[in-house]
């Protein structure tokens, strides 16, 4: 069963405020005074269309968190607007009835109440009707697979159930925007898996999510689009599959082949600045090169009719991007 949450109606252009679930625009932020003033958050402006996952990822003290603060609304930006579905948590509360957040190490859960008196108090704290709150509750856990668990004290329940649970509660009021903290962090792989895919089911019901994690191989797994942050501005904002392909295109390429060389195809494939090791051809594209795959057409040309046995490339990963980012100037 699917997550069913609102999904505001596509009337204007993804550029749309009104559209955004989340939109901010030149955000900044200092603290101390003086000669001790240190300006945490530089200009970040970052937006989220309903159903996307945004990964907001950055070396600890580079801004997340203060950027998170003030998107929801817990801290005044000193320059910037934030918008969460059209309207401004800073000047009008009732945005933040649009926010749902999920916290690292489930502290957004009472460990004493039962599963389903956790969604009921917190969708009553949410100024929902109690019976209102209790049948979103059931529906919840229904949805995500722990009806039978609503009467179990989260104490009691094991650490993928109470991930699981502290997402229900975030989703107990129906928000348009998801703040989701570590959520596979200290999950066993089967937990982590469960909850990955439960991210997934929120995101593809319309619920945007803006997702922080320090384990990126979840960020590239779970997200559709990657901002990072460094010394308080973005770096690079840009779909994630699309970012990882950019900073693989100079990457070798591994040719391996059944067969021998004579001496001239050797120098042909030397000549192309390829390295031959065996039965492997080994080549580093020069980061100049401006058609790589050209390159690597004429080696396939030069072997042929030699058989092939594998033809890959060294992929960058988002761990591979995110250290070149926060590294590099």
């Amino acid at each position: 069963m699917t997550v069913v949450l609102p999904v505001p109606p596509l009337s204007h252009p993804l550029t749309s405020e009104a559209v955004l679930a989340l939109a901010s625009g030149g955000l900044r932020k200092s603290y101390g005074r003086h000669k001790r003033r240190f300006e945490a958050v530089r200009g970040v402006s970052l937006h989220i269309a309903p159903g996307e996952v945004l990964a907001f990822l950055g070396p600890n003290g580079a801004g997340k968190t203060t950027t998170i603060k003030m998107i929801a609304g817990l801290i005044r930006p000193d320059a910037g607007w934030v918008r969460i579905a059209g309207l401004d948590p800073h000047r009008q509360p009732e945005a933040l009835q649009g926010v749902g957040a999920v916290l690292e190490g489930n502290r957004n859960l009472y460990w004493r109440l039962t599963a389903l008196e956790n969604l009921e108090y917190f969708g009553v704290l949410r100024q929902m009707p109690r019976k209102v709150a209790r049948k979103r509750g059931l529906d919840l856990l229904e949805a995500f697979d722990l009806l039978d668990k609503r009467k179990e004290p989260v104490q009691k329940l094991s650490r993928g159930m109470q991930q699981k649970i502290a997402i229900a509660v975030a989703l107990i009021h129906e928000p348009q925007l998801l703040l989701l903290d570590e959520p596979t962090l200290g999950l066993d792989v089967e937990a982590g898996e469960t909850v990955k895919q439960l991210v997934r089911q929120v995101a593809a019901s319309g619920c945007a999510i803006l997702l922080t994690t320090h384990q990126l191989n979840v960020a590239e797994e779970l997200s559709d689009r990657v901002a990072i942050i460094r010394s308080g501005q973005i770096v690079a904002e840009q779909k994630t599959q699309a970012l990882i392909r950019q900073f693989s295109e100079h990457s070798a390429y591994h040719i391996e082949f059944e067969g021998t060389l004579d001496d001239n195809r050797r120098q042909l494939i030397e000549s192309l600045g390829a390295a031959v090791n065996k039965q492997q051809i080994h080549y580093f594209p020069a980061e100049s090169s401006l058609s790589p795959s050209a390159t690597l057409y004429k080696l396939l040309s030069v072997l042929d009719p030699l058989p092939l046995v594998e033809v890959r490339q060294d992929r960058a990963d988002l761990t591979d991007v995110f250290l070149q980012l926060v590294r590099n100037d």
